[in-house]
């Protein structure tokens, strides 16, 4: 984890008017101006270029989850897997957030934030594309683990990609990926069986499929790469933002999945020089409660997507519907992805919006011990209301800084213990599934962490910044 914001490529920085890859001329405002040399129509396809590779990019992020966790009945089947393996299985994502992201700033800035997005998509497709032909689960879980190494990096460097050729657009652009991520997500999970049963019924096949959908992601970046390659010219540079964003510079290297939306960054009120430093993260209880909130939002989250689906089978609903319903649930966040941030930024304390996702979540695991299959859809529908607590996490991490350097530490600090905290959380849910022999402890569980959630986030959104405790 940085200990200071970190700017993404020294050589961009020598070139002051270079653009910042908007899809418009040159002479449409700042930071949209070509390179030296170069003209407006470079500017042009270079911007619309790097918006279908986003687009792409990100309906490629959770696809290798989602589609295991609608097979991972067959896969454990075929691959011999015990309970606790398969939990085991479902704990990769998160550890593979945790240790690979971190990484992803340093390579950014050595080689480019699209260089090695490409390299990160190159790395899902060859995940996917081993994945089916693993004959045992250690072959299986390297196989994961590459495909999730793409996907860490790629995800911290999304919102590097907007602030540096967007910086203008942040928040429509921003809502464009995290939507298309939403839609490869649920798409995943709703397709792969009724695709799988169509081409024959194995679940290798089901699960390379996916490696087609990867294989066209890498594509748009290509061209990225080659043109930086060719010289700092031909590739815009990043840009400030405008100081009415209130964001960190658009150079800075922000370590969040998903960044938060400009407007929740306070604007800066005096001059660089007058603005304090950056606060030491660690002594802050808000940044703490921050990072625990995260890790146990992102518990339940991952738990959802790995074992949600076989939780409706054993309850006996058909693999297809199960599938469907955990598309359900991921789809939820399309349209509150938008609506929680607007709203929390309105608020003071966004404790309120915290309880209020927070009881969703223990409805729906209440109704999930109580009756699985009867009231199935509402189940995936509070779950998936309750599973944008991470929209609301990254807002939080936004308000709780006055400055772009301290919200880029704060981010870093509060993604990195909040994954780590995400590991166990699959993994014990597949130990206590295979020793209790039904879901009746591990959705006790899920519903129990419900509570500590609440308490931290109503920690985590007090009206206060991290410099105030540091």
């Amino acid at each position: 984890m940085p200990d200071e914001p970190q700017t993404l490529d020294p050589a961009t920085r020598k070139q002051p008017h270079a653009a910042a890859g908007a899809d418009s001329p040159a002479p449409a405002g700042p930071g949209v101006t070509a390179g030296p040399g170069a003209g407006a129509e470079p500017a042009r396809w270079v911007g619309r270029l790097v918006v279908v590779g986003l687009v792409l990019a990100a309906l490629n992020l959770r696809p290798a989850i989602t589609s295991l966790g609608a097979l991972l009945e067959e896969v454990r089947d075929g691959l011999h897997m015990s309970g606790s393996v398969a939990g085991v299985l479902t704990s990769v994502p998160p550890l593979c957030f945790a240790v690979f992201g971190i990484a992803a700033p340093r390579l950014a800035r050595r080689f480019g934030p699209a260089a090695v997005v490409c390299a990160g998509m190159a790395a899902i497709l060859a995940g996917l594309a081993l994945r089916p032909f693993a004959g045992g689960t250690v072959t299986f879980l390297a196989a994961s683990a590459l495909a999730l190494m793409g996907i860490a990096v790629s995800n911290v460097l999304m919102p590097v990609i907007v602030k540096t050729y967007f910086p203008d657009r942040i928040g429509s652009m921003t809502g464009l990926y995290s939507m298309a991520l939403a839609l490869g997500t649920s798409l995943a999970a709703a397709a792969t069986v009724p695709m799988t049963q169509a081409l024959g019924g194995s679940w290798r096949i089901g699960l390379g499929v996916w490696a087609v959908v990867a294989a066209l992601a890498v594509v748009p970046w290509l061209p990225l790469v080659r043109a930086r390659a060719a010289g700092p010219a031909a590739v815009p540079a990043p840009a400030s933002a405008p100081a009415t964003g209130g964001a960190a510079t658009a150079s800075a290297v922000p370590t969040s999945a998903v960044p938060a939306p400009a407007s929740a960054v306070p604007a800066p009120s005096a001059p660089a020089s007058a603005v304090p430093a950056a606060p030491r993260i660690a002594r802050s209880r808000t940044a703490w409660a921050l990072g625990v909130f995260f890790g146990l939002q992102a518990t339940g989250a991952y738990i959802t997507m790995g074992w949600m689906p076989q939780i409706f089978r054993d309850a006996g609903v058909p693999a297809s519907t199960a599938g469907v319903l955990l598309a359900v649930t991921m789809v939820m966040g399309v349209p509150l992805a938008f609506v929680i941030p607007g709203l929390a930024t309105r608020m003071r304390h966004q404790g309120p919006i915290v309880v209020a996702l927070g009881l969703c979540g223990l409805a729906g695991y209440t109704g999930l011990y109580l009756a699985p299959a009867a009231g199935a859809w509402v189940w995936a529908l509070l779950l998936g209301i309750s599973n944008c607590s991470f929209p609301l996490a990254l807002t939080m991490i936004g308000m709780r800084s006055r400055t772009g350097a301290g919200v880029v530490r704060l981010s870093a600090f509060a993604q990195s213990v909040g994954y780590l905290i995400s590991i166990p959380g699959p993994l014990l849910v597949g130990v206590l599934y295979q020793h209790s022999g039904g879901w009746g402890l591990p959705v006790m569980l899920m519903g129990g962490l419900m509570i500590p959630q609440m308490i931290v986030g109503i920690l985590a959104g007090r009206d206060r910044t991290v410099e105030d405790e540091s």
